[in-house]
């Protein structure tokens, strides 16, 4: 059974990128659960309006909602206050992509921070930059992705829906901020595939 807590984090996410005017992938949404350690995972991808088929740049965010998470926050509910508050591991990656030679890292870096605004009381904190090349016939295309990873620890008070929205919405417009800041840079791209298939709405 999924406990509405999580779907509350995931639901709360896709409005939040509806109303920054992202783009959502539908078909990049996954969502899966480990038959043997019960945890839960959901994974969706966005980017710019317009942007182009592949964008240029993209976020992609995981949310991971353990079983022992589930555990310590049905213990909540019944008034049994768990050792540790439960928690949704979050990861977030912006990647710059369709780029036609490799670009200058320090300016990549330059607009991506240390770490993320304050999620409740909690920051994801930023990894080191990772630079993909793939080749495709006499076509050369290059990427670039920067990761963030950390968690967002439920309210003291207790399961909040409306506290744990307004702290989501928070990373959700950074993560927005960010890909503007990310698709500004003066950077040289590929042209976008010329008959891509549409996504569904």
């Amino acid at each position: 059974m999924l406990d509405h807590v999580f779907l509350d984090a995931v639901d709360v996410i896709r409005r939040a990128f509806a109303d920054g005017l992202l783009e959502r992938h539908p078909h990049e949404d996954r969502l899966a659960a480990d038959i043997l350690l019960g945890d839960l995972v959901w994974e969706t991808s966005c980017s710019l309006p317009g942007d182009g088929v592949p964008p240029r740049v993209r976020a992609d965010v995981t949310l991971d909602w353990s079983s022992w998470s589930q555990s310590a926050w049905r213990a909540e509910l019944l008034g049994e206050p768990p050792e540790e508050r439960p928690e949704l591991g979050i990861e977030v990656v912006f990647r710059v992509q369709r780029l036609a030679e490799r670009p200058d890292l320090d300016a990549v870096m330059a607009v991506v921070p240390h770490e993320s605004p304050e999620i409740g009381e909690d920051r994801l904190e930023r990894s080191g930059p990772v630079v993909e090349e793939s080749y495709q016939e006499a076509d050369r295309a290059i990427a670039v992705e920067v990761g963030f990873e950390g968690a967002y620890r439920l309210p003291e008070t207790g399961p909040s829906t409306e506290a744990m929205a307004g702290h989501l919405r928070v990373m959700s417009a950074w993560i927005a901020s960010t890909l503007v800041r990310l698709g500004d840079l003066r950077l040289v791209y590929l042209p976008p595939d010329p008959d891509p298939d549409p996504d569904p709405v």
